[in-house]
């Protein structure tokens, strides 16, 4: 009678239980990093472009209220930035103004009524006095926005102390008019280090948007520093 002999184990094939080194571990984890930082980076930009976008839209907005409370009062309103250097909403914090108007309808000159309480751009995202430009009504050239340092007061005349200070503005005169028909207001988005000015990063260097103001109030925007006159897209300005 023929026995069957068990068959022998075979040993496992050379490398079949094998793991990952050192090595390969460290090579995955660190494409994993760059993906990670390339996704962020992309992030940034994304919502760096989406605060700019947004507040843009609102400060269409402020300017189309601006020249309703002019003409609605007869009286000058202006839409002004925070530029005092030294607060926390410089070149961020937006507000609308009207000339104190009596009971009579007399209009009291440089006594200024607050609005509202104002509308404060996104976290990174600033107006620049680098890119934004009045124009001169009489030789159509370029010029610096206005600024003055203000006192305001709410409409029961007293003064709003935390409002006051200095501020860059574009003004509507009693009939809704612009007069300084062209300028254009710009926005872009940067980094603030404590107690210094708006500085852009190479992330957002590109990420200025805005719109011209026009004589009847209307608007025209434009999303890239390309598109403003005189300005090719190769000069970014590093201070906002």
């Amino acid at each position: 009678m023929k026995t069957t002999q068990p068959y022998a184990s075979l040993p496992p094939e050379s490398g079949s239980c094998r793991g990952f080194t050192l090595v390969e571990v460290l090579t995955v984890i660190a494409i994993i990093a760059v993906l990670m930082a390339a996704g962020a980076i992309g992030l940034d930009n994304l919502n760096a472009g989406k605060g700019t976008s947004s507040a843009i839209a609102s400060c269409e907005s402020l300017f189309e209220e601006a020249r309703t409370i002019a003409v609605s009062k007869r009286c000058k309103a202006r839409v002004m930035i925070d530029a005092d250097a030294t607060g926390s909403n410089y070149l961020q914090r937006v507000v609308i103004v009207h000339e104190e108007v009596n009971a009579d309808g007399t209009v009291v000159p440089d006594s200024w009524i607050l609005s509202s309480r104002g509308y404060e751009m996104p976290k990174g995202t600033y107006f620049s006095k680098s890119y934004s430009k009045g124009k001169d009504k009489d030789t159509d050239a370029d010029k610096p926005i206005q600024e003055e340092d203000m006192s305001l007061k709410n409409d029961s005349g007293k003064t709003v102390t935390a409002y006051n200070g200095n501020y860059a503005y574009f003004e509507f005169n009693g009939e809704g008019i612009f007069d300084e028909a062209g300028s254009r207001f710009v926005i872009g988005s940067g980094i603030r280090p404590k107690g210094k000015e708006p500085k852009t990063t190479r992330s957002a260097g590109r990420d200025f948007a805005g719109f011209v103001i026009w004589r009847n109030g209307r608007t025209s925007t434009f999303r890239s520093p390309g598109q403003i006159e005189g300005l090719p897209d190769s000069e970014i300005p590093f201070n906002f």
